[in-house]
C-alpha cells in the first residue's frame, strides 16, 4: 500500500516536471514566433498579443498553434499597427531627450531620465495590454486599462521590467539568444495578468 503510495506521487511529480518543461519549451518556441511577426517593425504589439494568448491556450490546455497564431497575430494587427508606430515615435522622443541630456543642455539629464522612465512604463503598459488581448478587444481600451494596473501593481510592473532586462542582456551577451527569450516576457506578462486577476 505505502509502495503505491510512493509510486504514485513519482508519477504526479515526473508528470509535473515534463508538463513545466513543456511550457518553458512552448515559451522559447513563441519567442521565435513573436520575434518573425515582428519583422514588420509596427507589427510588435500584435506579435506580442498573439504570443500571450497562444501562451493562455497553451496553460488552460487548449488546442492551438501556429495557425491559430497567425490568425491572431492578422485580427490584432488591424488596429495594433498604429499602437506599434506611436511607439516608435515615443522611442524616437525619448532618444532626443538622451541626446539633449548628454550635450548639456540646461534640464537635460532631468529631462532624459524622466523620459526614459516614462518609455518604460509605456512599454510595460503595452505588454501587459497584450498579454489580455482577444479578438473584438480595441487597443485603446486595454492600454488604459493596463496603464492603471501599471501604475496600482507595482510589483507585477517591476517583474515585467525583469523580463525585459532577461531579453537585452540576452541580447548584449549572445544576440540570438533574445529572440526565444521573447516567449519568455510573453509568458511573464501573462503570469503577472494572472496575478493580478486572482488578487
Amino acid at each position: 500500500m505505502a509502495e503505491a503510495r510512493v509510486k504514485a506521487r513519482s508519477r504526479r511529480r515526473g508528470s509535473m516536471f515534463g508538463e513545466r518543461f513543456a511550457l518553458f519549451a512552448e515559451c522559447l518556441l513563441t519567442g521565435v514566433w513573436i520575434a518573425v511577426a515582428c519583422l514588420g517593425v509596427v507589427t510588435y504589439p500584435a506579435a506580442f498579443a498573439a504570443g500571450a494568448r497562444h501562451l493562455r491556450r497553451r496553460t488552460t490546455h487548449e488546442d492551438g498553434g501556429w495557425r491559430e497564431f497567425v490568425a491572431d497575430f492578422r485580427t490584432a494587427a488591424r488596429a495594433g499597427w498604429f499602437v506599434g508606430l506611436v511607439g516608435w515615435v515615443a522611442a524616437a522622443a525619448v532618444w532626443v531627450d538622451v541626446l539633449a541630456a548628454r550635450a548639456g543642455i540646461p534640464g537635460g539629464p532631468f529631462v532624459g531620465a524622466v523620459g526614459i522612465f516614462a518609455l518604460i512604463g509605456l512599454t510595460v503598459a503595452l505588454l501587459r495590454a497584450a498579454a489580455v488581448w482577444t479578438p473584438g478587444a480595441t487597443w485603446r481600451a486595454l492600454l488604459a486599462d493596463a496603464g492603471r494596473r501599471t501604475v496600482l501593481d507595482p510589483a507585477g510592473s517591476f517583474l515585467v521590467v525583469c523580463g525585459l532586462a532577461v531579453v537585452t542582456l540576452s541580447a548584449m551577451f549572445v544576440a540570438p539568444l533574445a529572440v526565444p527569450v521573447l516567449g519568455a516576457v510573453a509568458a511573464a506578462a501573462v503570469a503577472v495578468e494572472e496575478r493580478y486577476r486572482h488578487r
